[in-house]
Formats: structure tokens, sequence, C-alpha cells
């Protein structure tokens, strides 16, 4: 197909460019899951940036760019699964006040949550 548009993202090459960026975050968070869950606790660098990563997904997929394919909704529930049960049983540890603990832990499900629902709409069709 080549070029079909004007936009920074409107060709073969950039769909390309875009699918291996895509690849890369979700091998990332494929393997920080897979991996030592103390790497994931909140103060570690997956359990930092496993949710930075999710957001950028979401942000690339609502963009409606070809070249953004997400994993399976099953597959972002299982890591939110994983994610949480490592942060639940490490932030105290931290010793969190009680409205941030609440708050983050909202904003944690919510991005898994947003990202697998995206993901089923887009397989949807």
């Amino acid at each position: 197909m080549g070029t079909w548009g004007a936009g920074n993202f409107d060709s073969d090459t950039a769909a390309d460019h875009l699918s291996s960026l895509v690849a890369r975050l979700v091998a990332e968070v494929t393997e920080a899951m897979a991996g030592d869950p103390v790497e994931l606790e909140p103060d570690e660098y997956w359990g930092v940036t496993v949710p930075c990563n999710l957001e950028l997904l979401l942000v690339l997929d609502r963009q409606g760019w070809v070249g953004v394919t997400l994993p399976p909704p099953e597959v972002i529930r299982a890591w939110r699964d994983t994610f949480l049960a490592v942060w639940e049983r490490t932030i105290d540890g931290l010793e969190p006040k009680p409205a941030y603990k609440e708050a983050r832990r909202a904003v944690l499900n919510d991005t898994f949550e947003q990202l697998a629902e995206a993901s089923a709409a887009t397989a949807a069709g």
C-alpha cells in the first residue's frame, strides 16, 4: 500500500516502526510478568514501569494507527492478577498513606482493565 496519508503514521514504514515499538513494550511486560516477582514490587523498576508500558500501549491504541496490536484481553487480565498480587503482598511494607494506597490500587486496576477492554474491542472489530 505504501503511503495512504500525510500523517506521520500514514505509511507502511511508519506502521512497521510502530509495530516494533509496540512489540517491545509487550515483550518487556511479558518478561517482567514471567520473571522474579520481587522485580514487580512497587518500589522496583518493573513495579513502576510495567504500568507505564501499559499506559503507553493504551495511548497508542487509542490513536487508531496501523501497527498497534494488543495482547488478548485474557493475557492482560492475567498480567493484572499477577501484578496486583505482588502489589498487595508488598505495598504495606512501604508504609503508604491509606488514601494513596487506595488511589494507587484503583489506578493500577483501571490501567490493566482499560487495556483489556481496548484489546477486546479491537478483537470484536
